[in-house]
């Protein structure tokens, strides 16, 4: 005898959107960390940084400040969108993911031909990620105005008409 097959349909819940934003800027950040170790991979790469330069740039406490802002931000972006009120948080992420996009193409200053399509690559992903971050600030759903109770003598006769 032949088992009866059962189809289900997976439940799709809707994902509020600080949530997507806080998982998107997570992503952002396991990514950044892992193209920056990934970078030590490169010959010379852990060379140049003994000799005191990174990419183009002596190693100075101006850089490696300029390097804390850099990742700070979207660090702070995780919580700031999960803790934010809604009209902040939407104007707050859509004004750091537009910093962010020249910030993310100016990875590619200084690659030699011989790593484009791994810096592309990364930047693209990057990219990405920051679109759909504009994307899910830009198009957060709005809800209408919450319906008032009455408050006059006729309040009662209010609240059991639309009650009924």
């Amino acid at each position: 005898m032949r088992a009866r097959q059962r189809t289900t349909t997976l439940e799709n819940l809707r994902i509020p959107v600080p949530a997507k934003l806080a998982a998107t800027w997570t992503s952002l950040m396991f990514f950044y960390i892992y193209i920056d170790y990934f970078h030590l991979y490169q010959p010379g790469a852990i060379d140049q940084i003994r000799g005191g330069g990174i990419f183009e740039f002596d190693i100075t406490p101006t850089l490696m400040t300029i390097f804390v802002v850099v990742i700070g931000f979207p660090a702070l972006m995780v919580m700031l969108s999960m803790t934010l009120p809604a009209r902040v948080n939407r104007a707050t992420n859509l004004v750091v993911a537009s910093l962010y996009l020249p910030v993310t193409v100016f990875n590619a200053v200084g690659t030699s031909w011989d790593w484009a399509f791994y810096y592309g690559f990364h930047i693209t992903i990057e990219v990405l990620l920051l679109a759909f971050i504009l994307r899910s600030a830009w198009t957060w759903p709005r809800t209408s105005p919450p319906v008032t109770m009455a408050t006059g003598p006729d309040r009662e006769a209010v609240r059991a008409q639309l009650q009924a």
